[in-house]
């Protein structure tokens, strides 16, 4: 896993990786990726949310490039699997003089 160090002038990066981070859902997602691999409805029953709003939320993590996913054959169709790809994010506000 990759670590991220943002620096002052990457402006846009850290407001994505802010907004993304902001909601606590999100914020769980990304917790339990950590641990392992999750599938959509895995993290949907975990959450104890709709398989509708937790692909959203992913979504937001991936546009963030804070989680990777793939898809895999699955039962009924294919299934989209996360992992987390980011282990710590350092965010520099300002550079000291």
């Amino acid at each position: 896993m990759k670590k991220i160090l943002l620096k002052s002038t990457d402006q846009d990066r850290i407001i994505a990786i802010t907004k993304a981070m902001s909601s606590p859902t999100r914020f769980k997602i990304l917790q339990l990726l950590a641990e392992e691999e999750y599938d959509i409805s895995k993290l949907a029953r975990a959450l104890d949310q709709t398989e509708a709003n937790i692909s959203a939320q992913v979504k937001h993590l991936e546009k963030a490039k804070l989680v990777e996913c793939r898809y895999e054959p699955g039962d009924h169709g294919v299934r989209k699997i996360c992992k987390a790809i980011v282990p710590e994010i350092h965010i520099e506000i300002f550079t000291p003089e």
